[in-house]
Order: structure tokens, then sequence, then C-alpha cells
């Protein structure tokens, strides 16, 4: 079973920046994209960013593209999301989550395992 376990949120005041990250542990596959989504009280899960396994393919919310930046460590299984130029508005808990084999996506459905969140605060 797959584990992803997120870390690297904070409170932070706007125009500053945090780095998430999120570590896969357990039994994994051969290749999968990873991606971060967030989410506030009351509205659906929104996708962020996402990761191709090769690092070479990106795709970003349009809300945060120019500011926040995907990556894969070196060992692969480790994915890290740089936010700059944070925003009140960017205040969420945000998911990390794996779709194992497959490309890139935009949709929270086409995931498979999902991280427990970890809480940005945005503050004005």
């Amino acid at each position: 079973q797959v584990q992803l376990v997120e870390s690297g949120g904070g409170l932070v005041q706007a125009g500053g920046s945090l780095r998430l990250s999120c570590a896969a542990s357990g039994r994994t596959f051969s290749s999968y994209a990873m991606g971060w989504f967030r989410q506030t009280p009351g509205k659906e899960r929104e996708f962020v960013a996402t990761i191709d396994w090769s690092g070479g393919n990106t795709d970003y919310a349009d809300s945060v593209k120019g500011r926040f930046t995907i990556s894969r460590g070196i060992a692969k299984n480790t994915v890290f999301l740089q936010m700059n130029r944070l925003k009140p508005e960017d205040t969420a808990v945000y998911y990390c989550a794996l779709r194992l084999g497959g490309p890139t996506a935009t949709m929270a459905k086409e995931y498979d395992r999902w991280g427990q969140g970890t809480q940005v605060t945005v503050s004005s």
C-alpha cells in the first residue's frame, strides 16, 4: 500500500513563500504521476499542479501559473511545490496525490492515492 506524507505547510504573510514536500513510501509502481490539490471548507478539491514520472511534463492551474513550481526529487518518490508570491486566496489545505502508471492529470478522480493534507495560511 502506497502512503503519501506531506510537510511544509504553515502561516506566511502575503507575498511570502513556502515549499511543500510530499514523500511516497510503501509499495510503489514503476512509474506514476503526482499532483497537488487544495481545498477550502465548503468547496470541492481544486487542482493546483501536476508532474509526470520523468519530471519533464508539468501543468498548472491558471491561478498559480508563474508563482508555483512543481518538481520531483532525484529519487522520484518525492514531489515538491514551491509557492512564491503567496496571496490570501491561496489559503487552503493542500493535498498531495499519486496517479498510478499514468500521465499528468488535472481531475481529482484520476488520482489513486492521497496524503492527509497540510494547512497553508496566507495572512493579508
